[in-house]
């Protein structure tokens, strides 16, 4: 029975926030206070942002947001980063108000759009912003959930258009991950969105226990849940160390000593008898997440009980009963359901979201014990575990390993512990030689995560600005971003530096004091020479590369070369002159050892000219030995006489004929300080200052540039936007109203290829083909140059990168980098899939340098080129190219692309 004091407590709540009483009712747990906050100040009617740790339920909020909107006959709309999270939220949200109710919108689907609420990603939110779209009518709430994304390098952008446009009449609610300057992005809220109310907690609702698994030992990695990392390990870890020899030591009977990781399935039978399963094993590798589930399934592990395999395979088969056995034939059905039934999967990009989404179902039901995941699945979809455990602690960014930051750490982490299911989350780092406890405790202790907006404006931001604001209006909106608030903060630290080094460049100017003379001068001349002998050097480098390759193109089959240097050094047949119109050449040659593969103009430094030739069978296979062996055999026969004669010549240097660097060297003769004797040491501090007085003129610079630097950049897009006749002044043309209407990230190239009619008069399978160049991004530099459908589609491609090279070289004019060279990797798979070939033998087509590709891979770049079709043809108006690119989209869209999975 209550007291008075907690009637009188519930019923004054209810006087003062009844919305969230009623809606607090819905939950079989009490709200945290920061989610009580943030709900109050909601029902006042105050924007906020809300930055919380992984795990401690800030969605909590958003939904309110959802119930306070039905409660008042106003929309909301529940906005997400991916589409995987918006089929989640959707499902959701229908459960607990009903079908009726919600609706989605997410380029792959469209149900329900008018709605009162709408889950949808954000990226089609920007766009009914920018259409003046009539479903924006009696919008109440937005719901920005994963807001930080605003940082992501390549979609952050649209965060920020959203916050900016939204009218000021809906009432936003922002979830972030924690950040460390929420303050700052809640003050930028207040001046774009008025009144915002920041809530932050560091707070776990399940308490997160830190380990580490040294070999078969466990350790908690603070001593008595301190920061102060436990000495016992500390100790135990610089012992393994000791022992942990790398492989070019020796034990004392000679051999060689390495030291290897756990066993995985150890790791998951250990974490199985500590009951701390289900877990989620984070390998930053697509291949190692499949290679961990087989090793788990080849050790005979089982973590399921017979009613949970049937209970599996009841949900496995109604969640791919509309997918033709033969594509779950290629898709390893058979392998990952035996994983599953077994309680052990993987979850990454490269699987189709069939699978994903399934391992998602049933480790969300318990009965998937261990998940062999990439990164990717901590970006926000809704999959915690008991424990996470993290193999390495560095990961390869896309261009080198790099360490990972205490942000990553967190966030990946952050998965362990289910509310209301575990009182504690575990995370467990596996050691490895060299690896110290003490960097361990900084990831997991350290809180600085700072937001950076990545926002700069694009080609069709531009086009939509000005046909609805006009350029001023538009230039004094795109000052209010959170990019300019920021450039804005930073040039006082910037000024402060500019000062320190003006005070030191007085110094370092007296320390090259000379008696002789000017030696800031003489040191001028000096750096202005070097300049000169450098530019020369770049200059003849580039032009021995234009021979080079112009000499590989110039070769033919059987003709032998000398390959002057590197691994590959010595005398090699030519099998295939790897000559294309679109790329420098690529020889495939034979070497005198046997090896064969593929040169390129990095491998001969100057012109190389044939010795001799040999013949080269037709039918010459280089993959079987045996042939490879021959030939080589008639390569060293034929040329047993040829010997390098090794003089190494080399051409008279560009530098020595110079008429300018002979007058400069001349100067510095004449100068008299260069008779000084104490002359290098006065270069010395000569050189700092140089040094100093560049990188304080770059400073100067970045503070100019910070100062009105997005509008300035959107000056320079509109200037190269006018001269390709896509704005007028104010007045946006009809070539501009088209590219409003084109949403990617070659924008404008899609547009110059519509204007330029690239894509005429191509079937369905050659417009696939053709777009997918400007969809597609290899994941690491192929080798060697793609296979390409024939005919017309070749051309097409032909065209588009020659305009690509154009639209560059403008804008280089302009100082912009904003389109990014087409991709023709995808062009041979995706002509093949609209042709109507089985997803095997798609799949099973990739050529050297062409695009090797997963399943789950194919799947997502298909989906996005059926988006960007799906635009060409609504902005191909009533020409032939509107009904083809509806048939390439139709033609695209079909097994494995076309399932949704959205229940």
């Amino acid at each position: 029975m209550t007291s008075p004091a907690e009637r009188y407590a519930a019923a004054s709540q209810r006087a003062v926030h009844p919305a969230l009483v009623d809606f607090a009712g819905l939950y079989p747990f009490p709200l945290d206070p920061f989610q009580r906050e943030a709900c109050e100040a909601l029902e006042e009617g105050y924007g906020v942002l809300v930055c919380a740790p992984t795990g401690a339920g800030k969605t909590v909020v958003g939904e309110f947001a959802v119930h306070l909107a039905l409660r008042v006959g106003r929309k909301c709309f529940y906005t997400t980063p991916i589409k995987a999270l918006s089929n989640q939220k959707f499902n959701d949200l229908v459960a607990r108000y009903g079908a009726g109710n919600v609706g989605l919108l997410t380029g792959d689907n469209a149900i329900n759009g008018s709605a009162p609420i709408v889950v949808m990603t954000t990226e089609v939110l920007r766009n009914m912003l920018y259409a003046g779209s009539s479903t924006v009518d009696g919008l109440g709430f937005v719901v920005m959930d994963e807001v930080h994304y605003l940082a992501d390098r390549y979609r952050g952008a649209v965060w920020e258009e959203v916050i900016i446009h939204l009218p000021a009449s809906v009432t936003l609610v922002s979830l972030s991950a924690t950040v460390s300057n929420a303050e700052e992005f809640a003050e930028w809220l207040v001046t774009v969105r008025g009144d915002t109310k920041v809530i932050v907690t560091e707070h776990r609702p399940v308490p997160l226990w830190q380990h580490m698994l040294v070999g078969k030992r466990m350790f908690d990695l603070f001593k008595d849940g301190e920061h102060a990392v436990d000495p016992d390990l500390v100790r135990y870890v610089r012992e393994q160390d000791r022992y942990a020899a790398p492989a070019s030591r020796r034990d004392n009977g000679g051999r060689p000593r390495t030291w290897r990781p756990p066993p995985r399935v150890d790791v998951i039978e250990r974490l199985d008898r500590d009951g701390l399963l289900p877990a989620i094993t984070f390998i930053f590798s697509r291949a190692g997440c499949q290679d961990a589930v087989a090793q788990c399934v080849r050790s005979g592990l089982r973590l399921n009980t017979l009613e949970e395999r049937h209970e599996i395979r009841r949900i496995v088969e109604a969640r791919t009963a509309d997918l033709a056995a033969e594509d779950l034939r290629v898709l390893g059905y058979w392998e990952w359901l035996e994983a599953l039934e077994r309680g052990v999967a993987a979850h990454h990009a490269g699987m189709v979201p069939t699978f994903k989404e399934t391992v998602e179902e049933l480790f969300g039901r318990g009965l998937v014990k261990a998940v062999f995941a990439t990164e990717t699945l901590a970006l926000g979809i809704n999959m915690p575990a008991r424990s996470v455990v993290l193999e390495k602690l560095a990961k390869w960014n896309g261009e080198q390993h790099a360490d990972m930051t205490p942000g990553e750490y967190t966030q990946l982490t952050g998965r362990a512990g289910r509310r209301g299911i575990d009182i504690e989350g575990h995370a467990v780092v596996v050691w490895a030689p060299g690896m110290d406890p003490r960097h361990v405790a900084g990831l997991a202790t350290t809180r600085t995560y700072p937001l950076r907006s990545s926002f700069r404006p694009s080609y069709n931001m531009a086009v939509n600005l000005v046909g609805r604001l006009g350029r001023a209006e538009s230039r004094v909106l795109l000052e209010s971003s959170f990019a300019q608030f920021q450039a804005d903060a930073s040039v006082v630290g910037l000024v402060r530096q500019i000062q320190r080094n003006t005070e030191a460049l007085v110094g370092y100017a007296e320390a090259a004091g000379c008696h002789l003379g000017d030696f800031m001068e003489y040191a001028g001349l000096r750096a202005v020479l070097k300049g000169r002998e450098v530019a020369l050097a770049r200059e003849g480098a580039v032009l021995r590369r234009a021979a080079a390759a112009g000499s590989l193109e110039r070769l033919k089959v059987g003709d032998v070369i000398r390959v002057p240097s590197g691994r590959r050094a010595g005398l090699a047949v030519v099998l295939d002159p790897g000559v294309h119109p679109m790329t420098d050449p690529r020889p495939l040659v034979l070497t005198e050892d046997r090896w064969a593969g593929r040169l390129s103009v990095a491998d001969f430094p100057s012109p190389v000219e044939p010795l001799a030739r040999v013949r080269v069978a037709k039918n010459f296979n280089h993959r079987v030995p045996a042939e490879r062996r021959d030939l080589a055999a008639t390569l060293r026969n034929a040329l047993a006489g040829l010997a390098d004669d090794g003089s190494g010549r080399r051409g008279r240097s560009r530098a020595a004929d110079d008429a300018e660097i002979a007058r400069l060297r001349a100067e510095i003769r004449r100068h008299p300080c260069h008779g000084c004797a104490d002359r290098e040491e006065h270069a010395r501090w000569a050189e700092r200052y140089l040094r100093l007085e560049r990188d304080t003129g770059g400073l100067r610079r970045r503070v100019e540039n910070a100062t009105h630097s997005i509008s300035r950049t959107f000056d320079r897009v509109c200037a190269l936007l006018e001269e390709r006749g896509y704005l007028a002044g104010d007045e946006v043309t009809p070539a501009g109203s088209r590219l409003a209407r084109i949403w990617s990230e070659s924008d404008l190239l899609v547009a110059e290829c519509l204007r330029a009619g690239v894509w005429d008069g191509l079937s369905a399978p050659e417009l696939a083909a053709a777009v997918s160049a400007l969809v597609y991004e290899s994941r690491r530099d192929a080798e060697g140059v793609p296979r390409l459908p024939v005919g017309a589609v070749r051309d097409a491609l032909g065209q588009t990168t020659r305009l690509w090279a154009e639209l560059e070289g403008q804008e280089r004019e302009h100082r912009l980098t904003l389109t990014r060279e087409p991709d023709l990797g995808f062009a041979w798979p995706a002509y093949r899939w609209a042709w109507g070939e089985p997803l095997d033998r798609v799949l099973a087509a990739s050529e050297p340098g062409g695009a090797e590709l997963s399943a789950g891979d194919f799947v997502r770049w298909c989906k996005q080129l059926v988006d960007l079709l799906d635009q060409v043809g609504k902005a191909a108006a009533d020409s032939p190219l509107r009904e083809t690119a509806r048939a390439a989209v139709d033609a695209v869209r079909r097994g494995v692309v076309a399932y949704t999975g959205v229940a």
